[in-house]
């Protein structure tokens, strides 16, 4: 009797984790003189979407390049689908900043895509039969499917960013991360994305959006992360938003952190 109740509990956690994609556990992220992130833990379903609000300098991006691999972490894990974030960083598409992106290339909507697919091939990015299969259905996936062949420099900022959703999609990932993709975008395109996203969503996707807008955050999101450098709510955006955690979100709460400097993260030991 007792082993068979070990044995349920233990296929439970077992299928509990097999719905879990990202895992931050106690997550800390030091760049330069600054403590960025620090003991950010939270979980995210499979086939979700979800909100990431804060302040600038909150860790939004820092917490993005983290779960991608692209900058290491001082203490905490994240696991990608139960394996180390650098390991498993091939399940995850990244839309950085607009700011961060050169547009001034003519190049059209497939054109586009097609760099998605040969990013890791040391080859030229021909068109193959089995390419354009697949760039033709990732557009299709993001609505635009009318404008394949249209220059993207000459696009709305609603549809450049479906474009490189189109982009990351055809690499083939399962995660999704958006960095500010409402940044710069008018209302019946944001309403469009994320129309497109629970699209998605639907099909087995998960997306985490960075954004400043906390506005309709709960008619769009399934969840929302509230980041400050660390975790002050996780959860249904009905019941996240207290005063008290927009109070911590937007503070300084600078007496959280007297105890968490450069190399302490809040411990005792110094660790």
């Amino acid at each position: 009797m007792v082993l068979e109740l070990i044995s349920r509990t233990t296929k439970m956690k077992e299928n509990k984790l097999e719905n879990i994609s990202i895992v931050s556990d106690s997550c800390c992220v030091e760049l330069g003189n600054s403590l960025v992130l620090d003991e950010v833990s939270f979980s995210v379903n499979k086939n979700s979407l979800i909100a990431v609000v804060g302040p600038n300098g909150g860790g939004k991006t820092t917490l993005f390049n983290a779960i991608t691999g692209l900058i290491p972490l001082t203490n905490g894990s994240i696991k990608i689908n139960g394996i180390d974030a650098e390991k498993g960083k091939g399940n995850i598409g990244y839309v950085p900043q607009n700011e961060n992106l050169n547009w001034n290339f003519p190049l059209t909507a497939r054109q586009v895509v097609n760099l998605g697919i040969t990013k890791n091939k040391p080859t030229i990015p021909f068109f193959s039969k089995n390419n354009n299969e697949l760039i033709e259905n990732c557009i299709n996936d993001v609505g635009l499917y009318e404008k394949i062949d249209d220059r993207v420099d000459e696009m709305s900022g609603g549809q450049k960013q479906r474009v490189l959703l189109a982009k990351i999609l055809a690499q083939g990932a399962n995660i999704l991360l958006l960095d500010e993709a409402f940044s710069g975008v008018d209302i019946g395109s944001q309403i469009s994305l994320i129309e497109v996203l629970r699209k998605l969503k639907d099909s087995g996707k998960t997306i985490m959006i960075a954004t400043h807008d906390i506005n309709n955050i709960s008619d769009r999101f399934d969840e929302v992360l509230c980041l400050n450098r660390h975790c002050c709510a996780y959860g249904d955006p009905l019941k996240v938003f207290t005063q008290e955690v927009l109070s911590e979100l937007y503070g300084t709460h600078s007496s959280m952190f007297k105890n968490h400097q450069i190399g302490n993260h809040g411990n005792k030991d110094g660790l």
